[in-house]
């Protein structure tokens, strides 16, 4: 608001009589009651006349706000990067190799995960360079449970290959999460259907998504997708495109 009050005092200094105010200072505080009345008139008219300054004003604020969480979230990536890009049971894929880790914290019965999930696939084989790691984060309810428990539980048995086309096979059902649908979507991967639907209640299962949920709290991550991309820390799909916010942080990081 500083611009709004600079101009303001100084259209109520020039509305004021020349002796209502010492010439060196300008204190609201000696202000005599008939003085402030006249100040309040001029700030008031003065918006009146310029409301383009409270719209600065709020940008500036909403720039301000925005800049502050962004560091804040960076910071929150550096204290957690050992759990957001090695945790040791994630699925990885991509380029293992790659300049730039790309995390997303999934829900499959979110839309929009399922929305972005394609151009996620595309970006990377685009890029090429570019580390991918997926995060199951269930909590969309027991469905989304229950799918992310398949996800797990067939990449502990049959592997990285099994675990993305399970992956990409989940955001393509419509109709509900079941163990009966999840035992059909298994044999269609040719995979032991009664092992999955075994494992998906253990204790193996389940430490994954409670390690999951836990790094989600500390990082006061409350939805899905959530991007983490190299030190920044993305709340929802990038309005500029997930390739562009890319192309973005790697030209900051080369500085």
């Amino acid at each position: 608001m500083k611009s709004v009050l600079t101009a303001a005092a100084l259209a109520a200094a020039a509305a004021l009589p020349l002796t209502a105010l010492p010439a060196a200072a300008f204190d609201p505080a000696q202000m005599t009651d008939a003085e402030r009345e006249a100040f309040g008139a001029a700030v008031r008219d003065y918006i009146m006349d310029h409301p383009e300054v409270l719209i600065e004003a709020v940008n500036k604020m909403e720039a301000q706000r925005l800049a502050d969480e962004a560091k804040n979230d960076r910071v929150l990536v550096e204290t957690h990067k050992a759990a957001i890009f090695d945790d040791g049971h994630s699925w990885v894929g991509g380029n293992p190799k790659g300049d730039l880790t790309v995390v997303e914290f999934i829900d499959y019965r979110c839309g929009y995960c399922r929305k972005i999930a394609p151009e996620v696939d595309a970006l990377v084989e685009k890029d090429g360079n570019i580390r991918l790691i997926l995060k199951e984060f269930p909590i969309l309810g027991q469905e989304s449970e229950l799918a992310s428990r398949y996800a797990i539980a067939v990449r502990q048995i049959a592997g990285d290959a099994a675990y993305k086309t399970a992956h990409d096979k989940l955001y393509e059902i419509r109709g509900a999460v079941t163990l009966e649908s999840l035992g059909a979507l298994a044999k269609d991967q040719g995979l032991d259907s009664q092992a999955i639907i075994q494992r998906m209640n253990t204790e193996e299962v389940t430490a994954e998504i409670r390690a999951n949920r836990q790094l989600a709290e500390q990082m006061q991550i409350m939805g899905t997708p959530t991007f983490v991309i190299g030190p920044e820390l993305l709340r929802g799909i990038p309005s500029s495109g997930l390739e562009a916010a890319v192309t973005q942080i790697r030209a900051e990081a080369k500085g």
